[in-house]
């Protein structure tokens, strides 16, 4: 339960202290964490402790003692020596590690709360009774983020995410897939949207600097009693779609701040079909050469001004006229006419929308 990590760092800072080597193992003889070199020579030694009555023992130069958690052996310690005082280290190890135990049995049993509540498994009468009994404010302001990473299970992006906010005992961090991080915030009364995007532009810089991933960090929107944190959620997560397929030059991505990508994301497909059918008549703007796809793109840029549009292509202004009459003739639509250019807009914002969904289902 207690990652090998910690355990190490528990008996190296023991160490430190009392310049006395210690081991933890497995109830099979395993070496977990050890400062004793070759410890792994003493596994037959450990399974027959294992196996007597015996909480702790002095064996071949060694204090031997047993960890338990409610009653189940978990681990075995060592510590070398067979002093009185070697004796009195061992049982100082001994309550450290069976204290981290119940720190993280309680750290997991929140952990599985939140992670139920995320998706929406528990009743709501459950939520509540087991929020009491985990000492969890029911009424605290709260905004979920989303880190998506670039690797599965990226164990070095949890961690970094965990020391950020390590020191903040009402924030969350989860998982609930192989991808993406869930941290559940807790937000003051004074905090505002623009400090929720700093939090989410600090969480990049740290996975891009320690942890040395390209992360995408969206959330949702802040909630005022914890049954609505799953909804947070799931707009965090539709936060992430709209900004792969829409805003794919954002990193940060913020439900509230999804524009016209959020209505359009919500449509279905069908419809979507059919209103491209009409606008482009059978036809794709996959169709169009990538000279005719710049020109329009870098039009969309410059909210319509044809000067300025000329002038970033490095072309006359005759000649973007010229595209833009052609562009006119084989679409009906006149991109120098607002209404026209709102349309074309919406239709390839569309088109990027169905692509997306047709790789979802392959």
């Amino acid at each position: 339960m207690i990652s090998n990590q910690i355990l190490q760092s528990t008996i190296d800072g023991l160490k430190g202290i009392t310049r006395i080597d210690i081991c933890v193992m497995d109830t099979e003889g395993k070496v977990l964490a050890t400062t004793i070199e070759n410890a792994e020579q003493y596994e037959n030694t450990v399974m027959a402790f294992v196996a007597s009555p015996a909480d702790s023992q002095a064996i071949q130069g060694y204090q031997f003692f047993k960890v338990f958690d409610e009653h189940q052996l978990e681990y075995v310690i060592l510590a070398k020596g067979d002093s009185e005082d070697v004796f009195m280290i061992g049982k100082i190890a001994s309550f450290q590690i069976q204290n981290l135990m119940v720190a993280y049995k309680e750290r997991y049993d929140k952990d599985n709360f939140i992670k139920n509540l995320l998706l929406d498994n528990l009743l709501l009468v459950d939520i509540y009774n087991r929020a009491k009994k985990l000492h969890i404010d029911t009424e605290a302001r709260r905004v979920v983020y989303i880190i998506e990473t670039k690797n599965e299970k990226d164990a070095n992006a949890l961690e970094t995410v965990r020391s950020l906010f390590s020191g903040k005992t009402k924030d969350f961090i989860t998982a609930v897939d192989e991808k993406n991080i869930i941290l559940v915030k807790e937000v003051k009364q004074s905090e505002t949207y623009e400090d929720l995007n700093k939090t989410a532009k600090v969480i990049l810089d740290m996975l891009n600097t320690e942890a040395m991933t390209k992360v995408h960090v969206a959330y949702g929107t802040i909630v005022n009693e914890i049954k609505d944190v799953s909804r947070s959620y799931k707009e965090a997560k539709m936060a992430l779609d709209v900004g792969k397929i829409f805003y794919s030059g954002r990193n940060v991505v913020a439900y509230n701040n999804l524009g016209i990508g959020r209505l359009i994301y919500q449509l279905p497909m069908p419809l979507c079909k059919m209103f491209i059918k009409e606008i482009f008549e059978g036809k794709s703007p996959d169709d169009f050469d990538e000279e005719t796809l710049t020109t329009i793109n870098k039009f969309f840029e410059n909210s319509l001004n044809v000067s300025e549009t000329s002038r970033q292509l490095y072309i006359h202004r005759n000649t973007l006229v010229y595209r833009l009459d052609k562009l006119q003739k084989s679409t009906d639509l006149d991109l120098r006419v607002f209404e026209d250019a709102i349309t074309f807009k919406i239709a390839l914002m569309v088109v990027k929308y169905m692509k997306y969904m047709e790789q979802l289902d392959y």
